[in-house]
């Protein structure tokens, strides 16, 4: 179960940079974030209003978790949104999946391993992804969006570290409720700009904030806490890196984009790296007997 609901997250990740593309963008980076996860929020209010919500026992609970939501919901996206304001997507994308090597490493280190097979998997997925920037890239470059682009997967690989930490004591759909709330006060600020510009933005592009909010914020976020509760940081991370190969294919089959050679192949890349890399970790628990129903 952990393993299907990471697929449905990164099935939900990649959706995102398909309907942003259908959709435009008529929001600056801080007013996009804040109507994302106010719109996540919203839909996750009947959790706390049925008491699936268990509030953290301690300050220091309290500061880790509203840290991390701040950090996930709030700091990563502005600076991601920046960075596509100077960079374009496929070079944002392939800054942002250092991220999971970065979590390997930094797993590893903190006693989960490193095993060889998982190294190389992320290589190959990150070769993949090179691939596919070179071949979908613009050609924009800036150094400040390069710098931009580098800070949110350092946001990234830093929120995911500090999840998987705070998770033996918080639930995980109590830590996600807590954190979006956190990251949306955190835009809030960002309002004035937010009611200015929905005035001007199309329906679409409205829709498609809000979809992101509801679908890769709040629905895959309940579902990638509750993988992570079981899964390590390192290996679950890594299967992120199927997300590009995921894009390539959806833009073809939902927008008609038919991807360039160089892109397809990167996106093979993508699933074969991203696959060996979790391969095992899959096998393991399909192979592990299920416990007493409770």
């Amino acid at each position: 179960m952990p393993w299907l609901a990471a697929l449905l997250v990164m099935i939900m990740w990649a959706s995102s940079f398909v309907v942003i593309r259908a959709g435009g963008a008529d929001f600056s980076p801080g007013a996009m974030s804040l109507l994302r996860t106010g719109s996540a929020a919203v839909v996750l209010l009947p959790l706390a209003l049925i008491g699936r919500v268990r509030m953290p026992r301690s300050p220091r609970l309290w500061l880790g978790v509203i840290g991390w939501g701040i950090a996930w919901f709030a700091a990563y996206t502005i600076v991601l949104n920046a960075a596509e304001l100077l960079i374009d997507a496929a070079t944002a994308a392939m800054l942002v999946n250092v991220a999971p090597l970065i979590v390997a490493v930094a797993s590893g280190l903190l006693g989960e391993g490193l095993p060889v097979r998982l190294v190389a998997g992320i290589l190959v997925a990150f070769g993949g992804i090179a691939l596919i920037t070179v071949a979908t890239s613009s050609g924009r470059v800036s150094g400040a969006g390069l710098l931009l682009g580098l800070l949110a997967a350092l946001l990234y690989a830093g929120s995911v570290l500090a999840q998987k930490t705070l998770l033996p004591h918080v639930d995980s759909t109590s830590m996600t409720v807590v954190g979006i709330v956190a990251g949306f006060l955190a835009c809030l600020p960002f309002a004035p700009a937010l009611i200015g510009e929905l005035a001007e933005a199309s329906a679409a592009s409205i829709v498609t904030v809000v979809y992101m909010g509801v679908f890769p914020t709040a629905c895959a976020f309940l579902l990638w806490g509750y993988a992570l509760t079981s899964t390590p940081a390192g290996v679950l991370s890594s299967s992120s890196l199927i997300v590009p190969g995921i894009t390539v294919a959806m833009a073809w089959i939902v927008l008609g984009e038919v991807p360039p050679p160089l892109a397809a192949l990167g996106g093979l890349l993508c699933l074969v790296g991203a696959g060996s890399a979790v391969a095992p970790s899959v096998l393991a628990a399909l192979r592990r007997p299920s416990g007493p129903a409770t």
